[in-house]
């Protein structure tokens, strides 16, 4: 009898457990096997779009330095997808080129929702925030180099910083100065106006100003034709409009001789093989900061108590998560978490 009951009450307890009517993993002193891991809950921050928190309701503009184009074609589309009643328009300015400058002016006279810059903000420009009642902040989102781009057929494979700043002060004219072919050399730049101009500015020439027979070119994709067009031109600009591109060569840039850097992932793919390949960023060196010339992106936002703050600062919280710090890797910058 004490069999019987004994194996009744263990056939009713495997019945109960296979029908889902207990649970025994609640049960002390019962092993159960092992089961593959669920994922675990999404933390604070975020993996995906979906977990952001405090996305506004509305349509909002933005804009700002030409640098975050790339961003702009990947990865806000994939922003308004996870979240369409946060609508995003882009914000050209009237009568200027787009630049960061610009863009945080639109922003100081509440042109736009928030600005999007490749430098950091201007102790000029944090004091006329401050006599409008608010303060300005910036928010970090990605690491960025600048790239030198040059004519294909230059047989010039790299500069050190000392050159770079020589060749665009004028005091090196000929490419043959600097192991290259007899063939003078012919700055551009984009207007001064630019984040991209400014770090350029500050870094490479040590705070001088550009010479006045620099070639001006108001867009990167005006000065990169310029520089397929031009056997001796050379030009710089953010490196994911750079090394990419199939019409001109980015060169390596070091602090000396023993220390050039290439900007792009080893081996380098020729014109002729683009578009089928393109050279992609080094990120780990602009991660590492063995590539000199790095920088960071930020998205800056009115600290006001607008739908306007809560709207740059979750296109920031956006762009922190996971997924959009895989996004702007992949849109040629570097992440930073």
């Amino acid at each position: 009898s004490l069999l019987i009951t004994v194996g009744l009450l263990g056939g009713g307890f495997w019945w109960l457990t296979q029908s889902g009517g207990v649970d025994t993993g609640a049960l002390p002193g019962i092993d159960t096997p092992s089961s593959p891991s669920l994922p675990s809950p999404t933390p604070a921050g975020g993996d995906r779009f979906a977990s952001v928190q405090g996305v506004p309701s509305g349509l909002f503009n933005y804009g700002g330095s030409t640098t975050w184009a790339p961003i702009r074609g990947l990865i806000d589309p994939a922003i308004q997808q996870a979240s369409p009643a946060f609508q995003l328009r882009y914000t050209d300015p009237i009568g200027a080129p787009p630049a960061s400058g610009t863009g945080i002016a639109m922003l100081l006279n509440n042109q736009l929702s928030f600005a999007q810059s490749s430098r950091s903000l201007k102790p000029e420009e944090h004091t006329q925030a401050e006599q409008q009642g608010y303060k300005l902040k910036e928010i970090p989102v990605a690491l960025e180099g600048l790239a030198i781009a040059v004519n294909p057929s230059l047989p010039v494979e790299g500069l050190t910083l000392d050159q770079l700043r020589e060749i665009y002060l004028g005091n090196i004219r000929n490419w043959n100065e600097v192991g290259g072919p007899d063939l003078a050399i012919v700055r551009i730049s984009r207007p001064i106006s630019g984040g991209t101009v400014e770090f350029f500015l500050s870094t490479v020439l040590g705070g001088a100003g550009l010479p006045n027979d620099v070639m001006i070119a108001n867009t990167t994709t005006q000065a990169l034709r310029l520089v397929d067009a031009t056997p001796g031109a050379i030009y710089y600009a953010s490196a994911p409009e750079v090394v990419g591109q199939c019409t001109v060569k980015p060169i390596a840039i070091g602090r000396n001789d023993n220390q050039l850097v290439k900007p792009y992932v080893e081996p380098y793919v020729p014109s002729e093989n683009c578009p089928a390949q393109r050279n992609r960023i080094n990120g780990e060196a602009l991660r590492s900061g063995t590539y000199p010339l790095t920088r960071r992106l930020f998205v800056i936002v009115r600290e006001d108590d607008t739908p306007d703050q809560q709207a740059g600062e979750a296109y920031a919280n956006f762009l922190l998560t996971q997924e959009g710090q895989s996004l702007l890797n992949e849109a040629g910058f570097v992440a930073i978490r």
